[in-house]
């Protein structure tokens, strides 16, 4: 039986929170308030709904221990999270949508499109690898790639570095950066840091910016050598 939309969307939010399972295959236990935050749900009722994704082999839930994804739960998460990054990557390319406005759009449609139009949709953009906030897009077997990525608030004076992800759902935040320059692919430098202001000073585009490290949380590196 198909997946309810609901049920997907903990089970995106589960691998979202979760993180990338380590060599042994097992994520990190997502609280239930920290899903009920993420989901915008009450604890009691993320509590019910985690009750039945276990019964269904979907997740390992334990009381005030939190729950993670069983191996077929995390196939059913990376197919849903392969749905929503095709779906922003064609919005972007084919339909010439904002970056930094795709998002919610993208929520929508991936409960709404078949396999059959997906495929095709991916077969018309010639199967891209990373979607318009560089986030890789797994393959159809549920095969994600790992990249060891930092946030950018957090690199020590003088660090070089280049953007590889923007995680963030806020619209008006995503077109800051983007008009900034942080976004997929741009080389960035440290110049300052202020840790006793919570303050980085960084160049990017020839530009330098000033912001609070934890403005800067969504924005993901690798750390070397900045693009030219």
């Amino acid at each position: 039986m198909p997946l309810t939309r609901s049920k997907q969307d903990y089970l995106k939010a589960l691998y979202a929170l979760g993180g990338p399972p380590p060599k042994r295959g097992r994520g990190e236990a997502v609280p239930t308030s920290a899903l009920a935050a993420r989901l915008a749900i009450s604890a009691p009722s993320v509590t019910n709904m985690l009750r039945r994704l276990a019964a269904e082999r979907l997740v390992r839930h334990t009381p005030r221990a939190g729950a993670r994804l069983t191996a077929r739960g995390r196939r059913e998460a990376l197919g849903i999270v392969r749905r929503h990054r095709l779906l922003e990557t064609f919005l972007v390319r084919v339909l010439g949508l904002d970056w930094s406005e795709v998002h919610a759009d993208a929520e929508v449609l991936e409960h709404a499109v078949s396999d059959r139009v997906l495929a095709a949709i991916d077969r018309l953009m010639g199967h891209p690898a990373e979607d318009p906030h560089g986030h890789p897009i797994p393959d159809p077997r549920g095969h994600a790639r790992r990249r060891p990525l930092r946030p950018l608030g957090t690199l020590a004076r003088g660090a070089r570095a280049t953007v590889r992800e923007i995680r963030d759902a806020d619209g008006r935040r995503l077109a800051r950066w983007k008009e900034i320059g942080l976004v997929p692919g741009a080389g960035v430098r440290v110049r300052e840091v202020r840790a006793a202001e919570g303050v980085v000073e960084i160049e990017v585009a020839g530009r330098r910016l000033v912001s609070g490290a934890g403005a800067l949380e969504g924005v993901l590196v690798e750390l070397g050598r900045e693009r030219a």
